[in-house]
Order: structure tokens, then sequence, then C-alpha cells
């Protein structure tokens, strides 16, 4: 049966994502469109691409996960270097060799621009910091005098999975200026309402993965220190748009993920524990699709 997908953000937990597409696709389910953010908008975008959850998985065991995280190069000590680069470059990493790894595995199946996918199968939230705004890619391009057919997919992932402060965010330069873009999760972690809308029809079922627990299930916030004080004022600014638009009726189309133990920028997860998070995403699928009436 063919449905529409929508996968959440949430760093490294992204492997989850992983382990439920599998379970998802053992149902015989496949995707038409799919959408998603940060690294909700890679899985989307593999599968938008062609690949299985197997081969997903992987590509990305193939890599050393640390390679992508390019600081610049400087001659000056490194204490004082990291301090001063994340002032004015506003990240610690450079984002450019995640940026060529997502374009090559992309470029493999023949996808390099919208273009080279059916129109609407693939959507991607971005945050646009200079304007204030939350933007859909390829949609809202031509707001900034660009032809969505023609703009890179592996920019735009680049660009929703620009995480403040971690990644330099993306400069889109334009006729009307500079714009700094982000981290599409600062606004809209989870863009579900892109595919389900109230009092519109559906044309197929749509189905979402979310890298956390329900509300009702939400763990609190322990915040003892300014590190934590940014990590809750971080969670909260991500999740409060998505938790308004999420009711009990589109509750019942949502995986829920919780990997609370996983700090989304914690890069340097062991095998064990990227296996871990594998099998946790086929389990909460496993349990969420044995009872899903669409």
């Amino acid at each position: 049966m063919n449905i529409d997908g929508v996968f959440s953000g949430g760093g490294i937990k992204g492997y989850a994502l992983i382990g439920a597409c599998e379970e998802i696709e053992k149902r015989g389910l496949k995707f038409v469109r799919v959408a998603g953010t940060s690294a909700g908008s890679i899985i989307a975008a593999l599968i938008a691409a062609g690949y299985t959850s197997k081969e997903i998985y992987q590509l990305i065991d193939d890599i050393n996960i640390s390679d992508m995280l390019d600081a610049r190069k400087t001659f000056l000590p490194l204490k004082i270097t990291k301090w001063l680069l994340l002032y004015w470059r506003m990240g610690l990493y450079k984002g450019n060799a995640f940026e060529a790894w997502i374009k090559e595995v992309l470029a493999e199946r023949g996808v390099r621009t919208f273009s080279d996918l059916p129109p609407n199968t693939l959507r991607i939230v971005v945050s646009d910091l200079s304007n204030g705004r939350m933007i859909i890619l390829p949609d809202d391009l031509v707001k900034y005098g660009i032809s969505p057919g023609s703009f890179p997919i592996s920019k735009a992932i680049r660009m929703s999975c620009s995480i403040p402060y971690f990644f330099e965010p993306v400069k889109l330069r334009t006729k009307n200026g500079v714009n700094i873009l982000v981290d599409g999760g600062v606004l809209s972690n989870f863009p579900m309402w892109l595919f389900d809308k109230e009092n519109i029809k559906k044309v197929r079922p749509v189905l979402g993965i979310k890298l956390s627990s329900n509300e009702l299930e939400h763990e609190k916030h322990k915040i003892n220190n300014a590190i934590e004080l940014f990590g809750a004022l971080f969670e909260t600014m991500k999740d409060a748009h998505d938790a308004r638009y999420i009711s009990r009726k589109h509750e019942k189309n949502i995986i829920f993920i919780p990997a609370d133990g996983v700090v989304p920028i914690d890069f340097h997860l062991t095998n064990e524990k990227k296996k871990e998070l594998i099998e946790l995403g086929k389990k909460h699928a496993r349990l969420f699709l044995n009872k899903w009436c669409y």
C-alpha cells in the first residue's frame, strides 16, 4: 500500500528512524511523498532517491561520522580558535564534508536537484533567521528568486541539519542580500502538518515517525546548570510549534520512538548504541503497526 511519510529531527537519534523504516517496509508499505526536518530530512531524501532501509544503514555505517565534523584549520591555539570561530563563523564545524557526502550518495541514484524527483515527492523544513520565518523547500525558493527545480537537494539537507552553534549556518545569497539559514527544527521539528491537514481529505494515509515520547509521556527536563538550561531551551523551542498541532486525532498516525537517553549531537556513539537505536525504532514501529488502522 502507498503512504506518505514524515520524519522528525533528532540528530544522531536518527538511527532509530532507519529501524522504523525497516519494519514499515516489511509490512509492504511504500512511501510516495516524504517530508522531514534535520536528521529526518536525510532519511526522507534517501527514501525519495530509492534507497531501502538496509541500504541507508549500510551507507551511514560505512562512514566515520567523526569525519563529518570538519572544523576550520588555523594556526592559532586550539582553545582560543574554537571560541573565535564560534563567534565569527557561528558554528564549530563547517558542514561541508557532510554536504559533500549526501551529494555523492544521492548522485549515485541520479538525484541531484529537486527536478530529478517527481513533483511534491520531497519537502524539507529550514529556518530562515534573517527573515524570522520557516521555509519549506523546494516550495518557498521562489520567494528568494530561485527556481525550485534547480536547487541542490544536498544543500537543502545541509541547511535543515545546521544545528545552531554546532554547524555553521548556511548563507543563501540572493539579489536582496544574504539570508542566514539553520536547522529546521528551530521552528518545526516534525512537519506532520505538511501532509495531514484539518478539513482536507488526504490523498493516501500519512504516517509520521517522531523521535520522542508522546506529549503525555514526555520526560520532564532537569535543569541544574547553564548547559542543561540551553538543552531544555532548544528542546522546548523546537517542539512547541508541533506540540500545538499534534492532537489525539493525529497521534493515531504517529510512531513515537522515545530515545531520551541519547544526546542528539553525540556523534561518537559506539556500534552497540547505534544498533540499540535501530532496534528501538523497529520495536516501536512494530508495536504501532500491529494496531494501526489507516
